[in-house]
C-alpha cells in the first residue's frame, strides 16, 4: 500500500499578501503538506480538499472596506481548527460578529507581545517572563487595522502597548487569531507556534519528507506521461537539474534534455553544464547554439517585461523546432518552482500584484505545440535542494547560485547588445572567482554583476577613461521571498572592484547594491 503523503494536509487561504507563501514554506518545513488557495475558493472545493486545519493568511486590504476579500463560509462550517494571521484574524473577527477598525497607531516591525490568557496555542511558548509572572513574545507586526470588538465567546489571547486585542481565541472551536506574523523569522517562536497549531491542535502527522516527495513525484510523472517522450529545457541550475533527475528516474530514456545556448550565459557555462550533467545524470543531452536568434530578437528592446517575454517565447520557438526533429515528443518539462509562480502572479489569488514575469511562467505563449509538465512547481527552493541531495547530486551543483532563465538579459539594464554581454560575463566571472577565493561563495545565497547603461570618467595611468559603470549584487536569504544584502568585507569588495576595473578596459567604476528585498527584488529587472 502506497502512503498518501498528502493525507494530513493544511489549507492556507490567501488574501493577497506577497508573503503568504512563507506560511506554506513553514508548514512544509514541519513535514506537513499544504496548499494555498485564493479566498474565492468555493465551499465545495474546501470540503473536497478535506484539510485537518485551515490557516487564514494576511493581505493588503481592510476588512471594513467595500469589496474587501471575505472568507468562505465553509471554513467555519467544516469543524476543523482555524488559525487567522493578521488580515486572517481580522476577517475571522468580522465574519463571526466582531468589529475591525483603523488604528491611530500603526505597528510595523518588532513588538513585545504580552500573553494574557492560557491557551493550547501559546501555553509554554515565551521569550520573556517578567517579575510579575507575565509571559511575553518577541514578534513581528505589520498592520494598520485592529480588532476592536471580538466575536461572541472569544477571549483576548495577547496584547501589545498599542493593540489591546493582538490575539484572540475560542478554545472549544479551536479558533485562534493573532495580529503578528509567526511565519517570518523575526518572530522568534514562530515555528513553535505553527508547530503547536499543526501537530497538537490539528493532529497532523509529518508525512511530507524529501524521500517521500521523490517517490510520490515519480509515481505522478509516470501516470501523466505514459509512453510519451519529454523534452526538458536544462539550464544547469538546481531547479532544472533536480527536475531532470526526477524525470530520468521516472521515465528513463523517454527524457531528452536540451541545453540551449542563448548567448546570455555566464563564462564557460555551456561546457560546464554539459560536462557536469552528462556525468552526474547520464541522460540524453542535446546542445543547441541559438545565440544569434536570441540576440536578434532582443535588438532594440529595453523594457524588462518585454525582454523576459521575448526570451521566453524564443526558448519555446527553439524547443518546438528541435522537438519536431525528435520522435514522439509530447511534453515540455521545466524546472518551475513556487517563487517563480508567485512573482508572476501565478498563485490563485486575484489580489496579488505581478512583480515580474519569469521566462518559464509569464513568458510562455498562449498556444504551444507541446504540453507542459513542471514536477517542481509546488516546491520552494530549499525543498528542491533537499531533494537534490537526496537524489545524489553533488553539493556544488545543488548549492550553486541561482541563475535566471533569461540569463544576463535581465542583468543588462536597457538594450541587450553582444558587447555588453561579453563585458558583463567577464565581470561576473571575476566577482564569483573572488568570492570562492575568500570562502564567501557559499555564505551568500546569490551574487552577480549588473551592467548599467551609464558611463563615468576615470583615470588610468595619466589618461582619461570614459567607460561603463557596473554594479555588484550579493544577498543572503533562505526562501528568496525576502533577502538581506550581503555584508561583504570592504577588503574583498576592494579586490573585486580593482580586478574588474583593471582587467576590463571598458569599465571605469564599480558600485555595490545595498538594497534589501523588499522593497527591491533580488534581480534588477
Amino acid at each position: 500500500m502506497v502512503l498518501d503523503i498528502n493525507a494530513h494536509r493544511i489549507l492556507i487561504i490567501d488574501f493577497g499578501s506577497q508573503y503568504t507563501q512563507l506560511i506554506a514554506r513553514r508548514v512544509r518545513e514541519l513535514g506537513v503538506y499544504c496548499e494555498l488557495h485564493s479566498f474565492n475558493i468555493n465551499d465545495a472545493a474546501i470540503r473536497k480538499f478535506a484539510p485537518k486545519g485551515i490557516i487564514l493568511a494576511g493581505g493588503p486590504e481592510s476588512v471594513y472596506k467595500t469589496n474587501s476579500p471575505c472568507c468562505p463560509q465553509a471554513v467555519f462550517d467544516l469543524g476543523v481548527p482555524v488559525f487567522g494571521i493578521c488580515y486572517g484574524m481580522q476577517i475571522m473577527a468580522k465574519q463571526l460578529g466582531g468589529k475591525v477598525e483603523s488604528s491611530r497607531l500603526r505597528e510595523c516591525g518588532y513588538a513585545r507581545l504580552n500573553v494574557v490568557s492560557k491557551s493550547r496555542l501559546l501555553d509554554g511558548i515565551e521569550d520573556h517572563v517578567d517579575t510579575d509572572g507575565m509571559f511575553s513574545l518577541d514578534v513581528w507586526m505589520s498592520h494598520g487595522d485592529i480588532v476592536t470588538k471580538m466575536p461572541k465567546d472569544f477571549h483576548v489571547l495577547a496584547s501589545t502597548t498599542s493593540c489591546q486585542i493582538a490575539g484572540m481565541f475560542r478554545e472549544e472551536h479551536c479558533y485562534y487569531g493573532v495580529q503578528f506574523h509567526p511565519e517570518v523569522t523575526h518572530t522568534k517562536q514562530g515555528s513553535r507556534i505553527l508547530s503547536r497549531f499543526i501537530f497538537d491542535i490539528c493532529k497532523c502527522r509529518a508525512l511530507w519528507t524529501p524521500l517521500k516527495i521523490i517517490e510520490d513525484t515519480i509515481i505522478s510523472i509516470r501516470a501523466k506521461i505514459g509512453t510519451d517522450n519529454v523534452l526538458l529545457g536544462l539550464s544547469g541550475g538546481v531547479d532544472s537539474s533536480v527536475a531532470a533527475v526526477l524525470l530520468h528516474q521516472a521515465i528513463g530514456n523517454q527524457l531528452t534534455c536540451m541545453f540551449i545556448d542563448n548567448g546570455l550565459l555566464r563564462l564557460h557555462e555551456g561546457k560546464q553544464v554539459m560536462s557536469m550533467l552528462t556525468k552526474h545524470i547520464g541522460v540524453n543531452m542535446i546542445y543547441v547554439n541559438a545565440q544569434d536568434q536570441f540576440l536578434n530578437n532582443l535588438a532594440g528592446v529595453s523594457d524588462p517585461e518585454k525582454k523576459r517575454r521575448i526570451i521566453g517565447r524564443t526558448f519555446i520557438d527553439v524547443f518546438d523546432t528541435q522537438s519536431s526533429k525528435l520522435d514522439n515528443i509530447k511534453y515540455l518539462a521545466q524546472g518551475t518552482i513556487y517563487p517563480d509562480v508567485i512573482e508572476s502572479s501565478g498563485s490563485t489569488s486575484t489580489k496579488v500584484n505581478t512583480i515580474k514575469s519569469h521566462h518559464n511562467v509569464g513568458g510562455l505563449p498562449m498556444v504551444m505545440n507541446l504540453k507542459l509538465i513542471e514536477p517542481l512547481r509546488k516546491l520552494f527552493k530549499d525543498e528542491v535542494r533537499r531533494l537534490g541531495l537526496e537524489l545524489g547530486l553533488p553539493y556544488e551543483m545543488v548549492y550553486r547560485h541561482p541563475f535566471p532563465g533569461p540569463g544576463l538579459g535581465v542583468r543588462i539594464l536597457g538594450d541587450v547588445k553582444k558587447e555588453y554581454v561579453d563585458l558583463l560575463r567577464l565581470a561576473d566571472y571575476i566577482f564569483i572567482e573572488e568570492l570562492h577565493k575568500a570562502d564567501w561563495y557559499y555564505k551568500v545565497s546569490q551574487a552577480f554583476a549588473v551592467f548599467q547603461p551609464l558611463k563615468s570618467v576615470s583615470i588610468v595611468g595619466d589618461s582619461r577613461r570614459y567607460a561603463w559603470v557596473l554594479a555588484l549584487r550579493a544577498v543572503e536569504t533562505i526562501d528568496f521571498m525576502t533577502a538581506r544584502w550581503a555584508h561583504l568585507p570592504y577588503e574583498l569588495l576592494e579586490t573585486i572592484s580593482g580586478r574588474i576595473v583593471n582587467e576590463i578596459e571598458d569599465v571605469s567604476r564599480v558600485t555595490y547594491d545595498v538594497s534589501n528585498k523588499p522593497p527591491a527584488t533580488i534581480e534588477w529587472e
